[in-house]
């Protein structure tokens, strides 16, 4: 397509180095609305480029739900786009502490005095019971906390499965996955993602 006004369906996904069948799939979430179409091809202009790049922003690199996504990038700016915006920054503010709390432990392991850091790094059990899901069996000893972890509970009293929980999603588009009941979990939601992650790593 040669159209100053406007570019392929393949053209608007380059640019962000996305493929063609994220676009779509986040025409059907409602995170894009359907552009033009010129002979019966969509054709993405600078507001639709604009409107894809937001929605990496949100999806991609923010892991924003598509249902939350598609509020921001509506464009309106009403008390749920605003509320939808904040309680996200709050997500992310989180994970920023998250992975400052690891960067801080990764750099005391290249000073860490004990010879082997498994067995003997002193700090080590303190950052596992602040910084990892093992905080939620404070009991002394790692075994002990795992036998007790995988105990069966009432219903109300367990954690949320991994399939229940919202941060499941594609590595790629962030776009839901569906987990199967047994064997390898799934990374990505599509074979085009598996395509694009691999072609960015190599």
């Amino acid at each position: 397509m040669s159209d100053p006004t406007g570019v392929s369906i393949g053209q608007a996904a380059a640019l962000y180095d996305l493929a063609p069948s994220t676009l779509r799939w986040w025409e059907e979430q409602r995170v894009l609305p359907e552009p033009p179409r010129v002979n019966g091809r969509r054709v993405y202009g600078e507001t639709e480029l604009r409107r894809i790049g937001l929605a990496y922003l949100c999806c991609v690199t923010g892991a924003m739900p598509l249902e939350q996504a598609s509020v921001v990038t509506s464009g309106i700016r009403n008390r749920d786009w605003q509320s939808t915006v904040e309680r996200h920054a709050a997500v992310i503010e989180e994970k920023i502490a998250e992975l400052r709390n690891a960067r801080e432990y990764l750099l005391h392991l290249m000073q860490c005095p004990d010879e082997n850091v498994v067995e003997s790094c002193s700090f080590l059990d303190e950052e596992l019971m602040s910084h990892t899901p093992r905080r939620l069996v404070p009991t002394s000893g790692l075994v002990a906390a795992a036998q007790l972890a995988s105990a069966p509970r009432g219903r109300d009293e367990m954690s949320p499965s991994r399939d229940e929980t919202p941060d499941h999603r594609c590595a790629v588009c962030a776009g839901p996955l569906t987990q199967p009941a047994r064997g390898r979990r799934r990374t990505f939601c599509s074979r085009a993602c598996r395509q694009r992650n691999y072609r960015r790593n190599h």
